[in-house]
């Protein structure tokens, strides 16, 4: 089973960074959707696991290696989701994430039907230049520094609030967990989008069981805290630090949201 959840894992992965790394709105739009579907399944499938009296873990082999077009990142996408499809079982939810990746695969070849969508990809390029925008050479290095750092942390909280959510009995928990995950989503896509844009798109590191196997949740809220804090902190330095009001204003809204999350925290103890 377990198997199974690595590779649902993986294509969320590999569906969710390929709406990253495509600059057509209209594709990454969908693509994203389609990503999010992914993470659905992936929640679905930790259920049954563990009403199985199995478990499951965040392990992953995947890599995201470099493309410059979009049908390179198509064709890629399209190979991950037909092997994974080979793993699902026969059973009802073997069968609805069958018929999900199905259509995935409908639009994937929709795209590779039109020749005008093929146009470059810029994410992995190393430019590491801010639009029309001409940032300094330091604050490039700030932004770059922060995106890293932060696209892991919002990666990490997901699986880690997934995680301990499948397994609470409370529905206060559940509700607050469910917040953190939906408001790590969207900052893990505001995030990765900005990488692409710089040239720097890559995935975040793999989680050690370690950090998401929980034995005391009131450490782990009190430490998750501490990190939302200095989250906080980032963000008003790099605020302070980009000379550019919509990068500034964006940081400053990141801030802002995280000041929430802590008193979401707080509910939890």
């Amino acid at each position: 089973m377990n198997k199974i959840y690595q590779a649902k894992h993986e294509l969320w992965l590999s569906i969710v960074f390929a709406s990253f790394a495509i600059n057509d709105e209209e594709i990454k739009s969908r693509l994203y959707d389609f990503s999010q579907i992914a993470f659905r399944h992936m929640k679905w499938l930790g259920t049954d696991i563990l009403s199985a009296g199995d478990n499951y873990n965040y392990d992953r082999k995947m890599i995201l290696y470099k493309k410059e077009s979009v049908f390179e990142v198509i064709e890629d996408l399209v190979e991950a989701v037909i092997d994974t499809q080979t793993v699902y079982e026969n059973t009802i939810l073997g069968e609805r994430l069958r018929t999900d990746d199905s259509y995935l695969l409908e639009y994937l070849a929709q795209i590779l039907r039109d020749s005008a969508k093929n146009q470059e990809v810029t994410a992995f390029n190393m430019q590491r230049h801010w639009l029309d925008k001409n940032l300094a050479q330091e604050q490039i290095d700030a932004l770059t520094m922060f995106l890293f750092e932060e696209s892991y942390k919002e990666y990490e909280l997901i699986l880690v609030y997934a995680f301990m959510q499948a397994r609470t009995k409370s529905a206060i928990q559940f509700s607050v967990f469910q917040d953190l995950i939906d408001e790590s989503h969207f900052h893990l896509k505001s995030f990765g989008n900005m990488m692409a844009k710089l040239g720097i798109l890559a995935l975040p590191r793999e989680l050690h069981e370690l950090t998401y196997v929980i034995k005391d949740l009131e450490k782990f809220v009190h430490d998750g805290i501490a990190e939302e804090e200095a989250a906080k902190v980032m963000c008003k330095e790099l605020s302070g630090a980009i000379k550019d009001e919509e990068l500034s204003k964006f940081f400053d809204f990141i801030n802002f949201q995280e000041s929430y999350h802590i008193e979401l925290m707080k509910r939890l103890l």
